[in-house]
């Protein structure tokens, strides 16, 4: 076997570092420094996130927002972050509509945010992960959401 350097090895063929994927908390963790870096920063809310049908939500867009942040970010790309869609966003860091909607919607703050203040509401994902009750008010907040949804189609 003949020793090459990557340069040598680039000129033949194609080579890519190959890093181990992060984990949900390394991906989150990530995501508050990238707002930390400049806490003054105003970014866009998503409006109403609680009241959106489910669709609708997953395909939501808010342009200069915390999401966007993160999908400008090559780290989060490279890792398997497609769009800055709160749907995408809610996927790739494995948060609950509940997490996320804390992290990004209006009615937390209005219409604009301090990147700091949301990096804190990340970070507080992280810590929430395996919390029994916050795994419980998900699970009844679903139940109610469907059962409102299947009134208003009757």
């Amino acid at each position: 076997m003949k020793h090459q350097t990557f340069q040598e090895l680039n000129e033949v063929a194609e080579v890519e570092a190959s890093f181990p994927a992060m984990t949900r908390t390394q991906r989150l963790e990530h995501w508050a420094m990238l707002l930390e870096r400049n806490p003054e920063r105003c970014l866009a809310a998503f409006p109403g996130t609680e009241y959106m049908t489910l669709d609708v939500r997953d395909k939501a867009q808010s342009l200069g927002s915390a999401l966007s942040i993160a999908f400008a970010d090559t780290i989060l790309r490279a890792e398997g972050l497609k769009s800055d869609s709160y749907g995408e966003a809610k996927r790739f860091f494995e948060l609950t509509d509940w997490q996320l909607h804390a992290i990004v919607c209006h009615c937390h703050v209005g219409g604009t945010m301090k990147a700091g203040w949301a990096a804190v509401q990340v970070r507080s994902a992280i810590d929430k992960e395996g919390n029994l009750f916050t795994r419980l008010r998900e699970a009844i907040s679903q139940w109610v959401l469907f059962r409102i949804l299947t009134r208003a189609r009757e």
